[in-house]
């Protein structure tokens, strides 16, 4: 075909397929100097005929000016290294428009400056990547298929930056995802007089659940359960910063609601505008005492000869109010006493038709007369049969500590 002619009919057809098999192509490229670099020789191979190509470039930002990086084709001689302009007009059109194809005859064109880097004739050019962070440029040989030309730019475009940008939020939720790993302990503790299991499932989306144990003096046992608003790294990092302020508390004078308190104040010089942690924070006694204070979580459920009591007291969530303060309370665990603590991705798990699974089916769950392994496991295989094949949009965690 020759370059120069109309695109109509069967010849729009076979471009079109082309181009769908070249942007499936693109897509199976996992980062972006393969992803770039397989965009210009997939493109140089099948629109050779149809387009013109001759040859391509590759420019990556450095500060203000865009520096070519590798060149295929005609372009393979360019010189690595090579400043674009900052003010040579095409340049200057491409960055406000994310586009341009233009020929010789066209004012600003620079045969010199053009020539330098494989261009005989047209050159068509894209931006791509968060803020214009490359230029892909093309050689085309001959001219008349502007139009082809913008048609399919403009299609590689677009898969680019939507693959650059799904790219990047993969990496931001493997990177919550790690740190919220990290965060929780490998196995709960061996604290004689009680059993204690823990689980936590992270959604597809990681949100914020994390938990921890701390040995304290006197052989007494932090239990701590936080989850931090929102989903993503954002809402990991929150997490982070709570249980490394509360592993350096435990490594002094240990008093709840200062320790409370002080997270408060690190979680509302921390966290982004209209963030917060809810907590439950307890320490549990030899002797079955527990010291606790709840800052907006929701509250765990102690279970005494099939009997309920929510521990509610506290304050307010962690962050909004830096000079918030919070109030402690005291339970005892009795032998064969249960304390589940949650988060609110077991109550709120959605089922089949968006109902919830609730704190009434939690709490029939909790009578099952079971040790605490034997409790959890139960609550997950009873939220896995409620949920079916509805996927959990927000962390599961629970925690059930059985007084022996």
């Amino acid at each position: 075909m020759d370059p120069g002619t109309a695109l109509q009919g069967a010849d729009f057809k076979v471009l079109f397929r082309k181009l769908e098999q070249s942007l499936a192509e693109i897509e199976q490229l996992d980062d972006v100097a393969r992803t770039l670099a397989g965009i210009l020789e997939t493109l140089l191979a099948r629109f050779e005929h149809e387009l013109g190509f001759e040859g391509g470039r590759i420019y990556r930002r450095e500060g203000e000016d865009y520096v070519l990086c590798c060149g295929f084709g005609a372009s393979r001689d360019a010189p690595m290294g090579l400043r674009v302009p900052r003010d040579y007009p095409p340049h200057l059109r491409l960055l406000a428009e994310g586009l341009v194809v233009m020929g010789r005859a066209e004012p600003g064109y620079d045969p010199a400056f053009e020539a330098s880097i494989g261009v005989t004739s047209t050159f068509a050019a894209i931006a791509v990547g968060e803020g214009n962070s490359h230029i892909i440029g093309f050689s085309v040989r001959g001219a008349g298929h502007e139009d082809r030309l913008a048609y399919t730019l403009a299609a590689v475009r677009h898969v680019i930056n939507y693959k650059l940008q799904q790219r990047r939020m993969t990496e931001l939720l493997e990177q919550a995802r790690a740190v919220q790993e990290e965060l929780l302990p490998a196995a709960p503790p061996v604290f004689p007089g009680f059993e204690i299991a823990a689980r936590s499932r992270a959604a597809e989306v990681v949100g914020g659940d994390v938990y921890d144990f701390l040995p304290l003096a006197g052989g007494r046992l932090v239990v701590a359960l936080a989850d931090s608003s929102g989903h993503g790294l954002p809402a990991a990092l929150l997490a982070r910063d709570v249980i490394t302020g509360l592993r350096m508390a435990a490594e002094g004078p240990f008093e709840v609601t200062r320790v409370v308190e002080g997270l408060n104040r690190l979680i509302h010089r921390a966290a982004l505008s209209g963030k917060f942690v809810t907590m439950f924070l307890g320490v549990l006694e030899p002797d079955g005492g527990l010291l606790y204070c709840n800052a907006g979580h929701n509250p765990p459920l102690l279970v005494r000869e099939g009997a309920f009591e929510a521990l509610e007291a506290g304050g307010t969530v962690l962050g909004p109010l830096p000079a918030a303060r919070f109030q402690r309370a005291e339970r005892v665990l009795r032998p064969g006493d249960t304390l589940a603590l949650y988060t609110d991705g077991v109550v709120e798990r959605a089922g089949p038709g968006g109902t919830l699974y609730g704190e009434a089916r939690l709490r029939r769950v909790l009578l099952g007369g079971r040790g605490a392994a034997g409790t959890l496991e139960a609550l997950f295989a009873d939220l896995d049969a409620f949920a079916g094949r509805v996927p959990p949009d927000d962390d599961v965690t629970a925690i059930v500590i059985r007084r022996l």
